[in-house]
């Protein structure tokens, strides 16, 4: 991945990348370099499209968008221009959730937890993202590493604790009750991400180097054993804005000749992965 100068060693590349270990981003982010808020204002419903491309497509893409869209500010703040994400994936015993999205249940929902970086001093996210036909609607919630333990195990942290929504915080509690959720699974990928500053609020993210971990521990790192590359070839490319599809993304998707798709990582990785042959068929 030409873009990463970081060299991630998840990274489907070279040689020398391939035999290294499988795991993400170390987590040297410098917490200088984020913004010291816990919450932040993702929209809470918007509009996701989904594509697979090739990096020479993604390289269109850039172009394409330069002259509407922006590096967003987590990127501008990386010297490589991308970050790194993991998510813990929380589900039933059975996967429930991971089968409504195979069914292709139009209501349905995803649980997770995720970190930018192994640094105890920065906040971990709960999110609970939830389908409603074609709107996305993504409830998000930031704590510290330390109060982790305590909301997943059903108890609430002291009024005084919370920077953060705590009726988020709560809905998790209660969407995790519902299914007898659990740690699951970890996804980790580097993005590359682009916005403008319209109440539209338009987003396009690049997605690269996908990997997996299957583990039913409370981990939100990127360190650690048991990483695997996916076999998800190309870039995941996604589309999201607020209220109207702008003219011009439309006319991209027309001239790149993009094909849209459902892609969900966790999806992809639970199929992938060993939990297909332990005892769990998935369609």
């Amino acid at each position: 991945m030409s873009e990463h100068t970081h060299r991630h060693k998840i990274g489907l590349g070279r040689s020398q990348r391939q035999k290294a270990s499988l795991h993400p981003h170390k987590g040297r982010l410098s917490l200088s370099k984020w913004p010291g808020k816990v919450s932040d204002s993702i929209p809470r419903c918007r509009y996701e499209f989904k594509y697979r491309i090739s990096e020479s497509k993604a390289e269109a893409v850039k172009q394409f968008i330069r002259p509407y869209l922006h590096l967003d500010h987590y990127c501008r703040l990386q010297p490589s221009g991308t970050y790194p994400i993991v998510s813990l994936y929380l589900d039933s015993h059975n996967l429930r959730l991971c089968r409504q999205t195979l069914e292709g249940n139009k209501n349905r929902f995803k649980l997770r937890i995720r970190s930018y970086t192994d640094d105890l001093d920065y906040p971990r996210f709960f999110e609970i993202k939830r389908r409603m036909n074609a709107i996305i609607i993504k409830s998000r919630a930031g704590v510290m590493q330390r109060d982790v333990e305590t909301l997943l195990s059903g108890l609430s942290l002291p009024p005084q604790d919370y920077n953060t929504e705590e009726e988020t915080l709560r809905q998790f509690q209660l969407y995790m009750k519902s299914i007898n959720a659990g740690p699951v699974m970890r996804i980790g990928y580097v993005r590359r991400a682009y916005e403008d500053d319209s109440d539209n609020r338009v987003r396009v993210t690049l997605d690269r180097q996908l990997a997996y971990n299957v583990s039913n521990k409370l981990d939100i790192g990127f360190k650690g054993r048991g990483w695997q590359r996916h076999s998800l070839s190309g870039v995941i490319l996604e589309i999201k804005f607020t209220a109207r599809y702008p003219a011009w993304l439309n006319q991209m998707v027309r001239c790149l000749d993009l094909q849209q798709r459902s892609i969900s990582k966790y999806v992809a990785s639970v199929k992938q992965s060993c939990l297909v042959h332990a005892g769990i068929p998935l369609k």
